[in-house]
């Protein structure tokens, strides 16, 4: 990794380009902020991730919320992560500094292969998934087993991609944070001289240097969409993108002696030896869709989308205390073993493809709008044998939390790599929104997801490959619900759902590691109100209960599904401007989060781990009307205290956070300037962020004070 040649690129990227594109620019007097604005506001009160189009929020029978490309301008967000803040319905899962992304929503981690989506169409949560190029994003809480078919109970998070625009767009943004990380990007839209032809194109680079000391990296970005409108009912629409990042990883803690919070720097890095690497992914999206309007009651439409996802993974690796033969756990005075992991050639490649048929008629006086639709969704997992082995010259390498210390890497790769699973699924489902009355909605639809796995399962003792692991089972998903409008601006909902997710993956150690569980079907209660306070701001409160099988590591060092986990839960909401001055939102969550029916004391009436009982995030953009261009923000965040581990004996202190923002809009000659200023976590307050069970238990600290800068240059 060279960053030192890189460290200038994210400017001379962006001011290489501004100056041939400002060229070819329009006028001054197109005032694309505006633009902008209007598209956001648009964005705010309608999103697709709760059926099969847009439809406004206010008759949607579920908890969603959006976030769009002018929110991400305005609250300099780069990266999901960044988005997560105002959200309390998502959380962390196992979310480490320089690797994948990983969320949970109402308490329930996300799938990486199914709970990510890009235009409706699954892809890898296993990198940071790049917003240069996304319109907004769209969070769906809750079961979306007729939406998606198979997804995690929680629900989902959909990246819109953005599309091309109807009058010249150009934008260039530069950016710096403390402690060295640089930031440009540059996004490009308009019409071809046949203005039946359009494209977006979005261009990123990034110097990463995070508040974790060491886990430095780079980052790379690249894309494009096309519209060609053949003919008044027919839209044709391509787009591709690719991503390149490489960044040394930082692990988390372990308890000291398995019992004590260990009392550390944010900034500590454990992954910190002489022959530490950077995690290397590649990931590339292709996607097409077509569009006919047969008439104005009748449409229909086909998606496409290839996923190319691959990744070396290098961590010098921190887990258990062999002095004291603690595992999971570091030793009482710090020390821990210290692994050498390596998994090279790691490949996804998901295909996802989907046709719907969408029309409105009457029939015996009631108002019918339904969808019928068949998917197909295709992914092939390779990997090798990984190697990890504990460092040092004798396999007994150890380092320390407070006082570091090298240890030789040990010896070797991971192994050849091939095919380890393969899954199909194929659905058809159909969705009818029938008018009862005036006020009344019943939403009834189904969908039926056939599942098809092929799974290695290791080899003999002479090396020699058995039998794959083979699923072949159908599911029905039903969903039904009712919308009441007591207002032409309030609703009410209540629904049934059910849901499907891939069993989980044994994981590393237990005695069936790498081995995935059977599908696991869930179920979803859920009542709400909405409201439309006025046409820039909105409110909802939804009471939900969610309950799946619940998988755990038994006390056989078996990873298990037995009992149950129930999440019941009550989030309220409200975003949008309050008057012309004052922008506001807010989000709460309260969580009661059980697991029963295992027949084991030891968790039988315990809370999940790393859910907080109440969650929080307030943020408010004020403009300042005695200085015209000014607004001042902050965002308060607040988490209960959380669960480490299943059996409850360690909790995590709850925490807030502060961060204070600012902004001022101007010109410079006839461009547009916005600049803008913000101090991450301004009390610089310590607190775990991430508590995650994953690979034994990890504490993952939350970012230190982090000042940053931006300016936006609308050319």
């Amino acid at each position: 990794m060279t960053t030192t040649k890189f460290a200038t690129s994210p400017l001379a990227l962006a001011i290489a380009l501004a100056f041939p594109v400002s060229a070819l620019a329009d006028s001054a007097e197109q005032s694309m902020p505006e633009v902008l604005v209007t598209a956001s506001k648009a964005q705010l009160n309608r999103a697709s991730v709760a059926g099969f189009s847009d439809a406004p929020l206010l008759e949607t029978p579920a908890s969603v919320n959006v976030i769009s490309a002018q929110q991400m301008q305005d609250l300099q967000i780069h990266s999901t992560t960044d988005a997560a803040r105002y959200d309390a319905s998502l959380s962390d899962a196992y979310n480490a500094v320089g690797y994948s992304e990983q969320f949970s929503i109402r308490g329930f981690k996300l799938d990486n292969a199914t709970s990510y989506r890009k235009d409706g169409m699954a892809i890898p949560g296993d990198t940071q998934i790049p917003l240069e190029n996304k319109e907004r994003i769209e969070v769906l809480k809750g079961l979306s087993g007729l939406q998606a078919g198979v997804s995690a109970p929680g629900g989902m998070i959909n990246y819109v991609t953005k599309r091309p625009t109807e009058q010249t767009l150009r934008t260039v943004i530069l950016e710096e944070r403390e402690r060295g990380n640089l930031y440009g990007t540059v996004d490009l839209g308009g019409r071809f001289d046949d203005p039946r032809l359009g494209y977006r194109v979005n261009l990123a680079a990034e110097r990463l240097r995070s508040y974790i000391k060491g886990a430095d990296g780079n980052r790379k970005f690249a894309s494009a969409a096309f519209d060609f409108k053949i003919s008044p009912q027919a839209l044709l629409q391509i787009d591709g993108d690719i991503q390149k990042k490489s960044q040394v990883t930082a692990p988390g803690f372990q308890l000291l002696n398995n019992t004590t919070l260990p009392v550390v720097a944010a900034d500590t890095m454990l992954n910190n030896q002489p022959w530490s690497r950077p995690v290397e992914t590649t990931s590339s999206n292709l996607g097409a869709r077509f569009a006919y309007s047969f008439s104005p009651e009748w449409n229909a439409s086909i998606s496409a989308n290839q996923h190319q996802f691959k990744r070396d993974d290098y961590t010098a690796f921190p887990y258990g205390c062999g002095a004291q033969g603690l595992y999971p756990g570091y030793c009482g005075n710090g020390d821990f073993d210290v692994y050498d992991y390596k998994s090279l050639g790691e490949k996804k490649s998901p295909f996802a493809v989907q046709a719907l048929l969408q029309g409105r008629f009457v029939s015996a006086g009631i108002n019918h709008a339904v969808t019928f639709g068949a998917s197909l969704a295709r992914n092939s997992e390779k990997w090798g044998d990984y190697l990890y082995t504990q460092a040092g010259k004798d396999g007994t390498g150890y380092s320390n939390i407070y006082h570091p210390i090298v240890v030789a890497p040990a010896q070797g790769s991971s192994g050849p790599v091939t095919e380890r699973r393969h899954t199909l699924d194929r659905a058809v489902f159909a969705q009818d929104v029938a008018s009862l009355t005036d006020q009344l909605k019943l939403h009834a639809g189904a969908r039926y997801v056939q599942i098809k796995r092929d799974e290695y399962v290791g080899a003999d003792d002479n090396g020699v490959a058995l039998q794959y692991a083979h699923t072949d089972t159908g599911y029905w998903l039903p969903n039904v619900a009712l919308v009441y409008a007591l207002r032409s601006n309030v609703s009410v909902y209540s629904s049934l759902a059910q849901g499907l997710e891939y069993g989980g993956v044994a994981p590393l150690g237990t005695s069936n590691q790498g081995r995935a569980l059977a599908p696991n079907k869930s179920k979803q209660v859920e009542v709400g109100v909405k409201a439309d306070v006025h046409p820039d701001l909105n409110a909802s409160l939804a009471l939900f209960q969610i309950r799946k099988g619940l998988e755990y590591t038994s006390a056989q060092n078996e990873y298990v599904r037995n009992g149950e986990a129930q999440n019941r839960g009550l989030e309220m909401a409200l975003h949008g401007r309050v008057s012309r001055s004052l922008a506001v939102g807010a989000s709460a969550t309260a969580l009661n989060t059980q697991q029963h029916d295992t027949g084991l004391a030891s968790l039988d009436g315990k809370r999940v781990t790393n859910v907080a009982a109440f969650k929080s995030s307030v943020f408010a953009d004020y403009a300042v009307q005695e200085v015209a261009g000014l607004s001042l923000s902050a965002n308060w965040q607040y988490s209960g205290k959380k669960a480490f581990d299943i059996e409850n004996k360690v909790f995590v202190p709850s925490y807030h956070v502060l961060n204070l923002g600012g902004a001022y809009a101007t010109r410079v000659g006839n461009t547009p300037v916005t600049l803008r200023a913000s101090v991450d976590n301004a009390l610089d307050k310590f607190y775990w962020r991430d508590v995650t069970p994953d690979l034994g238990g990890y504490l993952m600290p939350g970012a230190s004070r982090t000042l940053r800068v931006s300016a936006q240059f609308d050319l």
